[in-house]
């Protein structure tokens, strides 16, 4: 099997080709065909180590959030982050959201979908070579693969050696230790739903509620198959958003390119060729850009579905261009018109002169229309929600009127109707709130359990963070007919929080 020495390239010899083809080549690809295991040699150098940065902040992240503590006083929870379920809160630092609030987490998640649009537009499929949780796991089993199992070469020599304690030994190794990550995986995401150290204790007790285990259980088994055996599948046949974001491209679209114009026509034997006469290009033909692909694909093939711009091709090739003494860039970040520009000059004026212009990232790239309306209306959302966020009531009361029986005539002639009045305190503290009739001249109300406060108000304490349900009811004198509305109106009496709810009441008809 070949493999690439600085000897090799010192000596001005020819370029031993490795030996990695593109499993998942476009001419090959078939819904039919068995999965050919794809070997990603290991690489260095900025993208890989970008993407090094980013796999440890992202996991540290999942894994520390839930046990970071926010002090919200006696009546919260002190989780910086959790989705308590079983009181309909979603608590971030010092963020609370009710149930009614909802329309917070849907401006996020337009906030999300913009905010992919934008970075698709500018680098083409940066979030799935570099954050999609796929990527980020499977490029952590790659690593203990790496760790236990060798290099490419030797981890494909032990795929084909047959079965020994050396080959059970170090597959054991690597699949206990994928066994445990798929556990913390599942582990950590439970955490994010009740106290994190009560749970992990009830959870080693076998104390916990069975649905923990449960989902414990699904996200072990996913996160094992997924990023343990079926890797680039999922990218390629599971996820919609290789086939949506050709939307999200135009011709300024950042894209890991390979520049044919500069690198045809491929030879090993470049000096030779050269002495020969022969024109040839910078792509010395050694397959380093595939063996490195984690989507076991060839980027001089072109544009391709599977590719997940993680840049990695980038990194080998610059680096097989300083052992040859050439330019770096052969496969780099481009626009297509950027190529198109280039392209045209290397046929007019020559591949030099190509290799002279060839430009790279700068803001011209990333500032133009289509990224700037992206950027506002993200921005737009944003500031949308922190100002709601910021000026948001603490208080909501809601009106819903019995309607059986819609109204009750008493002895006296008199008309009374019957309403659930729900207060919700959305503060941290206990409140009193004055309830009070409006646009009903000559009525009278009182709640169930406290008739002596009959009138036009009375007051109610409400619990931190609780919802208090009045059954209220409402008379008019004799004589009332049809339908009148009014309101009930709602005041904390320390803060001055005023909520005014509307309702009608219903009498016979005239």
């Amino acid at each position: 099997m070949g493999k690439l020495t600085d000897e090799t390239f010192a000596a001005g010899g020819a370029v031993e080709t490795l030996d990695a083809d593109a499993v998942n080549s476009r001419k090959e690809r078939s819904l039919y065909a068995a999965r050919v295991k794809v070997f990603p040699q290991a690489v260095t150098g900025t993208f890989r180590r970008l993407k090094w940065w980013i796999m440890a902040v992202t996991l540290g992240i999942y894994w520390v959030t839930p046990w970071i503590r926010w002090d919200r006083g006696p009546n919260a929870p002190d989780q910086a982050v959790l989705v308590d379920l079983a009181n309909r809160r979603f608590y971030f630092a010092f963020i609370e959201i009710w149930p009614q609030e909802f329309y917070y987490v849907a401006g996020l998640l337009i906030m999300a979908g913009l905010g992919l649009f934008l970075v698709t537009s500018v680098v083409g499929r940066a979030w799935c070579g570099y954050t999609c949780p796929q990527t980020v796991w499977t490029d952590l089993y790659i690593a203990v693969e790496d760790f236990i199992e060798g290099d490419r070469n030797a981890r494909m020599r032990l795929d084909k050696a047959p079965w020994g304690l050396d080959k059970i030994r170090k597959r054991v190794s690597v699949h206990a230790l994928w066994i445990l990550i798929a556990i913390a995986t599942g582990g950590a995401w439970v955490f994010y739903f009740a106290d994190a150290p009560s749970l992990a204790v009830d959870i080693a007790t076998l104390q916990a509620p069975p649905v923990a285990y449960m989902t414990i259980a699904i996200l072990t088994f996913t996160t094992y198959v997924f990023a343990g055996f079926m890797r680039e599948q999922v990218c390629t046949y599971m996820c919609p958003w290789p086939r949506i974001q050709g939307a999200m491209l135009d011709e300024d679209s950042l894209i890991v390119t390979y520049n044919d114009w500069r690198g045809e026509q491929r030879s090993r034997h470049q000096k030779k060729a050269m002495r020969e006469g022969r024109d040839v290009g910078d792509c010395v033909d050694c397959n380093a850009c595939v063996a490195v692909c984690p989507m076991g694909i060839d980027i001089r093939d072109g544009q391709q579905l599977e590719c997940i711009t993680c840049a990695l091709c980038i990194d080998a090739c610059d680096n097989i261009m300083d052992k040859v003494g050439k330019p770096r860039g052969l496969i780099s970040y481009s626009t297509l018109k950027d190529y198109n520009l280039h392209h045209a000059t290397a046929t007019t004026s020559g591949r030099d002169a190509a290799r002279d212009e060839q430009r790279r990232v700068s803001v011209s790239h990333i500032a133009r229309p289509r990224t700037l309306i992206y950027l506002s209306l993200w921005t737009l959302v944003g500031v949308a929600m922190l100002v709601t966020l910021l000026l948001r009531d603490r208080l909501d009361v809601n009106v819903l009127h019995e309607r059986n029986p819609l109204f009750v005539t008493l002895a006296d002639g008199s008309i009374r109707n019957t309403y659930a009045v729900k207060v919700l305190n959305m503060e941290l503290e206990p409140r009193t709130f004055s309830v009070e009739l409006q646009d009903l001249p000559g009525a009278v109300m009182w709640y169930a359990g406290a008739e002596d406060q009959r009138g036009t108000a009375f007051e109610v304490a409400v619990e931190p963070n609780r919802l208090r349900e009045l059954r209220v009811f409402v008379t008019v004198p004799a004589g009332f007919q049809g339908v009148d509305d009014f309101a009930f109106v709602v005041t904390d009496q320390k803060a001055g929080e005023t909520v005014r709810a509307a309702a009608q009441l219903h009498g016979p008809q005239p």
